[in-house]
């Protein structure tokens, strides 16, 4: 899995022209899932990033949580974070996990989310989408399963 967040001061995803989802402070999240992703990275995943400690603190630190600070995500299915561009011009995207699984790891990143009390909008899987970012910092975070799950695995 790879997720790259995106400390926003505001964040929104259109589909054919209309407003799918949008939110205020938080992350964007664009989540690509692999072909060997499981339920498991997907529940760690969710716990790193409601616990990512990236939002300012009165002193203007780094040292607090979407948790801490209310805010909310917007997520993006973006199976192009696994585009392997090493041979040619043409990327192969072979890595990315196919709909019948991916689908139900995105649902289930969702519903993890959702369940640490964060507000979740989200882009539709599939869809050709337009996504407005106002990155805040700017702070952008990349998370990838294999350097933070498969080689620390809890």
């Amino acid at each position: 899995m790879r997720a790259v967040l995106q400390r926003v001061t505001a964040g929104k995803v259109a589909i054919d022209g209309r407003i799918h989802g949008e939110i205020g402070r938080g992350f964007v999240v664009l989540l690509g899932i692999h072909g060997d992703d499981t339920e498991a990275i997907a529940d760690f995943f969710a716990e790193k990033i409601v616990n990512l400690r990236v939002f300012e603190d009165e002193a203007g630190k780094m040292n607090r949580s979407l948790l801490d600070t209310g805010g909310s995500i917007l997520l993006v299915s973006q199976f192009t974070l696994y585009a392997d561009c090493s041979h040619g011009r043409r990327p192969s995207f072979i890595e990315a996990a196919r709909p019948e699984k991916a689908i139900p790891l995105y649902e289930r990143m969702i519903a993890k989310l959702r369940g640490f009390g964060i507000r979740v909008e989200t882009g539709e899987f599939g869809a050709d989408m337009q996504v407005e970012i106002a990155n805040d910092g700017p702070v952008t975070i990349l998370l990838d399963s294999n350097e933070i799950y498969r080689k620390k695995a809890p």
